[in-house]
């Protein structure tokens, strides 16, 4: 598979032929950063591990070298650490039995410009082969300016697909923004409970990272636990893991959807649900 860049990587863990190797999957991330699929898909690695009818392949979109660095990671280049970035990657989808991991390595800045179409063109090519009938990809919602410039570089693929190589379910994963905010109809609730010492070792495994300053491994097991257990205030937890999502799979449809009236309305609904509960309790 040619993609716009020469340094993309693309990586078979158990040494598949292509493009039957990526033709098997079934559940796709794509994702802004190395180990951003381990924290914000893990619900698909968990749904897809062991299996030989459901395959789980990621596509990571940039080739982190703004990341923050510390520790004994806090005098590498950029050069270098991209290149730590992509092992740890290649690790991971070892680790999750991967049908395929992708680096794409565009810089983050011509993601984030919306007349770039490599990114977009890069996507369709993998989607078009993958035909995966689950994607994961960031919230339209979140608030780091690369998530959604990778959001939107998917959703525009997804449309430029046939219609009916286009996923059944696709799914906005919360990051740098908790989606818990959402009122309880709109939360697309993924649950997270099973194989929790593979959740670990995935996390754990981007070293450049946690090691470097950023404690993601504690942080995201945290918040899914913490979802499970302020899901419902008159019922016991029925998962001890659960991560928010929305549900974007109009928007890859539907072309004549707008992305932020889409996603504005579910700020609205929070917004009424308040005013509701404030106006009946005497607010």
């Amino acid at each position: 598979m040619k993609f716009s860049r020469d340094d993309a990587d693309l990586f078979v863990p158990d040494g598949a032929p292509m493009p039957a190797a990526l033709a098997r999957t079934t559940h796709l991330c794509v994702a802004a950063h190395q180990d951003d699929q381990e924290y914000m898909a893990y619900h698909g690695i968990a749904e897809c591990f062991g299996r030989d009818d459901k395959w789980f392949t990621g596509v990571v979109v940039t080739d982190g070298a703004g990341s923050p660095r510390g520790g004994p990671y806090a005098d590498l280049s950029d050069a270098r650490m991209m290149a730590v970035r992509r092992r740890e990657q290649r690790k991971a989808a070892v680790l999750g039995e991967y049908a395929c991991q992708i680096q794409l390595f565009h810089p983050s800045a011509a993601v984030k410009d919306p007349h770039r179409p490599e990114a977009v063109a890069d996507l369709r090519a993998v989607l078009e082969t993958a035909r995966p009938e689950v994607v994961y990809v960031h919230n339209p919602a979140d608030k780091h300016d690369t998530h959604v410039a990778c959001c939107l570089r998917a959703i525009a693929a997804l449309r430029a697909l046939p219609p009916d190589a286009r996923p059944r379910k696709v799914y906005g994963c919360e990051f740098w923004r908790s989606l818990d905010w959402l009122v309880d109809q709109d939360k697309q609730a993924l649950d997270v409970d099973r194989r929790r010492n593979m959740a670990a070792a995935l996390t754990a495994l981007f070293d450049s990272q946690i090691t470097g300053g950023k404690r993601y491994d504690t942080a995201v097991l945290g918040r899914q636990a913490a979802n499970a257990t302020f899901f419902e205030s008159h019922g016991v937890d029925k998962s001890a893991a659960l991560t928010w999502a929305l549900d974007l799979t109009p928007l890859a449809h539907d072309a004549s959807l707008a992305v932020a009236d889409y996603t504005l309305a579910f700020v609205e609904r929070l917004r009424a649900d308040v005013a509701d509960r404030l106006g009946r309790l005497g607010g």
